[in-house]
């Protein structure tokens, strides 16, 4: 069974509405304990047996009789139809306040945890995302969280019915506890078979939590990788994929639809057998007593009647609670914290810059990964001074540019800011104070204003534009439908690559931070878009301290330092006319670049 230590710790916030869903449970079983079996009376008194009324009735109820005791024939029977009457009808209104609490307590309980996951989603360390899919993780926070819900209701609707059938049994060990034994004997078999649909459900239900799952990431592939589904023509292939996975998932929800159903009948009839076999018994235990038989055996009958549409209810929330076990075990799983890389934050505010940032004997290697990517890395990078790092596909330059911002950790050394380690700062303020900018430019389904000014309070529209126009946006916005309003699309897909990247820049511009991370800013972008990019990150990068990747050598002529990567070591450190001279790594990557693109210039019409 799932674990209900995740449900009793959000719902332990809620005592009250816990509290008041046991009293109201509690209370609706009592009264319809009462109007059960004040039943047989109404009826005795309606046949005119007075005698069998005050005699032959179980003693619980004959106490109850007496308080009607002076009345006369007519009296007592409209006393007794008025109980029974009102019995429940405040039943009902208990279970009516029941049902009102219990799903403001399952709401709260749903929003407690989807809150949580989202938080985790939000906190968590980047390489769970390299670890997991995106689209399992949707389905884990929409789908999952869902099967929680339906979980906590359940889980509700048990304990009012536990409540209910404990008033009931109680009721019937009273009445008698031979007949009792017996019942619990029959029933204890109707248990153990319903035990089979169960172990059916949970395995139905996993199975249905894992191809709900293998759909959700399918689905969020096919649309974030649409454009390449297109280009290539896999259209009709993308489709067969999905359509069996709906046709897998829909087999799963049938075959537990298909055992669920089964469940109702089965217990009716073996509820039908039970209350037939009862008389039999009965009748045998009260052989010598047959006038005292019937009204005992009738309010034994009526009650037991009553408590085997309870029992039904029961094994009904337990094959739920079955299907539902392993999406739950997922949810629960997503949501605990010591099994997730969290980064430790800081204590110390990050007042900003002051001396230098220094990369100290850096080593590190991804989690779970054997092969060290950076290898004795040593940097300095002064204020208000420029460091580029060049270097092959893979060499680590992009390692080096998420260390600083804390995406990750080193696996050894320290990353010195004013010669205080990075993690003794506050992530949150140590971010603020820097300013990122990609070649895969991340855009929401937003207008330009909002993408500009993102992270960003209480931003005017004068401040927007005028980063715009810093970064060469402007005049690309002011050409757009709406204008600043004009809503991008997904990833900003009405922009070109080299607009994207202008956006960016605007974005980093009105942050106004210390440090910058150009990383790989102009190398997918033709002569004019890289161009304009360069003008806009010269303007950013001015009078900043600035970390730039760049596999176009020629963006980085005016960096004062130049730090040249080979497998995860610097080889070569030093000005652009300094590497040249050396005629060492950098030159050969210069000039075999700038042959390469000599090449490309001569075919151009």
């Amino acid at each position: 069974m799932f674990k209900h230590s995740l449900l009793l710790k959000y719902a332990i916030k809620h005592p009250i509405l816990i509290l008041s869903t046991i009293i109201l449970g509690f209370s609706g079983a009592i009264f319809n304990g009462i109007g059960t079996t004040l039943i047989v009376p109404l009826l005795l008194a309606f046949l005119g047996q007075q005698k069998e009324l005050f005699k032959d009735t179980p003693p619980l109820i004959q106490k109850a009789l007496n308080l009607f005791s002076g009345l006369n024939e007519r009296e007592r029977l409209l006393c007794l139809f008025g109980t029974i009457l009102l019995a429940i009808i405040l039943k009902n209104m208990a279970t009516y306040g029941n049902s009102l609490v219990s799903s403001r307590l399952s709401q709260n309980l749903v929003s407690d945890i989807r809150l949580e996951s989202l938080r985790i989603a939000l906190e968590v360390d980047l390489d769970f995302y390299a670890k997991h899919k995106t689209g399992h993780i949707l389905n884990t926070i929409n789908e999952e969280v869902a099967r929680v819900a339906s979980g906590i209701r359940s889980l509700i609707n048990l304990s009012t019915t536990v409540i209910t059938i404990s008033v009931f049994v109680w009721l019937l060990i009273y009445l008698s506890w031979q007949l009792t034994i017996s019942a619990v004997f029959l029933l204890g078999l109707v248990a153990l078979i319903n035990q089979v649909f169960i172990r059916s459900s949970r395995h139905f239900g996993k199975t249905l939590s894992l191809k709900s799952r293998d759909y959700s990431n399918k689905l969020f592939e096919i649309l974030t990788g649409i454009r390449l589904i297109k280009t290539v023509s896999n259209e009709a292939q993308e489709y067969q994929k999905i359509a069996q996975l709906i046709r897998e998932r829909e087999k799963a929800e049938f075959q537990f639809q298909s055992i669920f159903a089964l469940m109702g009948p089965f217990n009716e009839i073996s509820g039908i057998v039970t209350v037939l076999l009862m008389v039999v018994i009965g009748r045998y235990l009260f052989l010598v007593q047959v006038r005292y038989f019937a009204p005992i055996l009738l309010t034994y009958l009526v009650v037991l009647f009553r408590l085997l549409p309870l029992i039904n209810q029961l094994n009904t929330i337990r094959s739920q609670l079955a299907n539902l076990s392993y999406g739950i075990k997922m949810a629960t799983d997503f949501l605990q914290r010591d099994n997730k890389p969290f980064l430790v934050n800081g204590e110390i505010s990050f007042p900003g810059l002051q001396e230098s940032i220094c990369f100290d004997n850096i080593y590190f290697t991804y989690p779970d990964h054997q092969d060290m990517v950076l290898k004795g890395i040593t940097l300095n990078i002064p204020k208000g001074k420029m460091v580029a790092l060049v270097g092959a596909s893979g060499a680590g330059k992009s390692t080096i540019a998420d260390l600083l911002p804390r995406f990750y950790d080193p696996t050894q050394g320290k990353i010195l800011i004013d010669g205080l380690d990075l993690r003794n700062y506050d992530i949150r303020s140590l971010r603020q104070k820097m300013g990122v900018v990609s070649q895969d430019t991340f855009l929401f389904n937003n207008t330009v204003f909002y993408n500009i000014a993102y992270g960003l309070e209480n931003i005017t529209e004068a401040e927007v534009i005028e980063a715009a126009k810093r970064a060469n946006a402007y005049e690309f916005i002011l050409n757009l439908p709406k204008g600043f309003e004009t809503e991008l699309g997904d990833r900003g897909v009405l922009l070109s690559g080299g607009q994207k990247q202008r956006m960016a820049i605007a974005r980093a511009l009105l942050r106004d931070p210390e440090i910058l991370i150009l990383d790989e800013a102009t190398s997918a972008l033709d002569t004019v878009s890289e161009q304009l990019v360069q003008e806009a990150i010269n303007e950013l990068s001015q009078s900043k301290t600035s970390l730039v990747i760049a596999h176009r050598l020629s963006t980085v002529h005016r960096a004062d330092q130049i730090a040249v990567l080979d497998q995860g070591k610097i080889v070569e450190l030093g000005t652009h006319e300094q590497l040249m001279e050396k005629a060492g790594y950098y030159q050969r990557l210069y000039l075999m670049q700038f042959k390469h693109q000599s090449q490309e210039a001569s075919f151009s019409p």
